[in-house]
């Protein structure tokens, strides 16, 4: 597997270095540098936001989340995303009106300015930068101990995890967010094809569809309903999760970035709608890993699964594309994720087309910095620390969508409210605050206070709006 590893990352590597040098030489400003220069189209667009919304946590830890919780995991993501698909229309049809022909300097910004108050900028940054570098922290964390499984006793989880860092980096930092955007393309390919050898590769070896869910049966029964054998799937769980992930396009600034630098709203329909076929695609082939991991590494490791189903009992030249695969997932959503909160700093800051750029390279080297750290620190749980990303940052979706909506500035009633819900969220996942509150899960009760708080703002301060 070795030597097909090394020529593979070797083509893998040289294709993003010509990507680099491409993009590098049609930098002019800093808008080219942090928005990739130019509009983007529905191809590029699908790839792009598909490959960073889909990152290491869809072949690394959805099927191990499958093989605990079962097939409830389905309706964890593809219902959800389903319905993101709509929202991202109707959004980033509104998103973009607003923005209208300015540059746009990140969600931090425009917030700032829809609320006539600096203080909504802060917050929305400040929420960002505690839950998505965690999520960064993840990609590069999930990666790395599979690296280790590959190659045991090679080089140690720490090890990996530096120089994961430094390739997304030196990558990004040279050919900034238009060579993201072509690596993007690259990466969902990759994770899509090689995604679906595995599961074809399980299929294969257990008999087929039917065989599947009769072994798994037999094996836990509970892995056929929801909430599942660990009882996590409860109605409140994925009611809440569908609420997380349902704000990600709103609140995530990769993501919004992504919506606002289409080629217009025609290509941004056809792109959403895609989004959502590319879903389903990319999440079908991880529930049948999982069953597959149920039935034949029911009580190994999650090293021991994903190393055993992902790198053992596959060909070596599937196996290296597998380990490349992983790569340009993890580097794919983090250099994309680390240059949208450098935009957010670029807004706050107020820095205009031609000043220089070192103060946004030094920024995004300490959020990276962060993340490594942290990624050394957090716990194997990738698809939970992900929905906890997600739930995170959801909690800013009622404010900036109040904000976007609105015609008129909303004073600091809904900031004052969302600030209090992300320090209890904060709170409540340190065990310092209760997990329920009414009976409700407390991110559940936070996210239904705050959209019935953004209507009741919305329709007091534009009555016109009213039937």
């Amino acid at each position: 597997m070795l030597t097909y590893l090394l020529i593979i990352g070797a083509v893998y590597i040289g294709i993003l270095m010509f990507f680099s040098w491409r993009t590098k030489k049609q930098i002019k400003t800093s808008s080219d540098f942090m928005l990739g220069g130019t509009k983007i189209g529905v191809l590029i667009g699908l790839m792009t936001f598909a490959a960073t919304l889909f990152s290491t946590f869809t072949l690394l830890g959805m099927p191990d989340f499958s093989r605990s919780n079962g097939v409830g995991a389905w309706i964890f993501l593809t219902f959800s995303d389903a319905i993101m698909v709509f929202l991202i229309l109707w959004f980033g049809f509104y998103l973009r009106k607003r923005v209208g022909q300015s540059t746009y300097q990140g969600m931090s910004a425009l917030l700032q300015k829809c609320y006539q108050n600096k203080t909504a900028g802060y917050l929305y940054f400040t929420a960002v930068f505690l839950f998505l570098i965690p999520y960064i922290a993840i990609q590069i964390r999930g990666v790395a101990i599979f690296l280790v499984s590959a190659f045991p006793g090679f080089i140690p989880v720490w090890g990996w995890s530096i120089g994961i860092v430094l390739i997304i980096l030196i990558y990004s930092e040279l050919g900034g967010l238009k060579a993201i955007i072509y690596a993007d393309a690259l990466q969902g390919t990759l994770l899509m094809i090689v995604v679906w050898i595995v599961a074809f590769n399980c299929l294969n070896k257990v008999g087929g569809w039917e065989t599947l869910f009769e072994k798994a049966a037999r094996v836990n029964r509970d892995l056929l309903s929801t909430p599942g054998p660990m009882g996590l799937l409860s109605p409140q769980f994925l009611i809440a999760s569908a609420l997380a992930i349902l704000m990600i396009p709103v609140t995530q600034p990769q993501l919004s970035t992504r919506l606002v630098i289409m080629k217009n709203y025609n290509a941004l329909k056809k792109m959403a709608t895609s989004v959502g076929f590319f879903a389903m695609l990319v999440i079908l082939p991880t529930i049948i890993i999982g069953m597959y991991g149920a039935i034949y590494y029911a009580d190994a490791s999650t090293a021991d699964f994903l190393g055993g189903v992902l790198l053992e009992e596959q060909h070596e030249l599937i196996a290296a594309f597998i380990i490349i695969g992983l790569f340009a997932a993890a580097m794919s959503t983090s250099d994309s994720q680390l240059f949208a909160m450098g935009n957010e700093v670029k807004g706050l800051l107020g820095l205009k087309e031609d000043d220089n750029l070192w103060p946004i390279r030094v920024v995004i080297l300490l959020f990276a910095l962060s993340a490594l750290v942290f990624s050394l620190l957090s716990s194997d749980e990738l698809v939970l620390l992900a929905r906890l990303s997600f739930s995170g940052t959801a909690l800013m979706g009622p404010m900036i969508m109040l904000g976007i909506f609105s015609k008129r500035p909303q004073g600091v009633v809904m900031i004052v409210l969302s600030a209090l819900a992300l320090f209890i969220f904060i709170l409540s996942n340190l065990g310092w605050f209760p997990k329920h509150i009414f009976s409700l899960r407390t991110d559940l009760f936070l996210m239904m206070a705050l959209g019935f708080a953004a209507i009741s703002n919305f329709f007091m301060l534009n009555p016109k709006n009213k039937g």
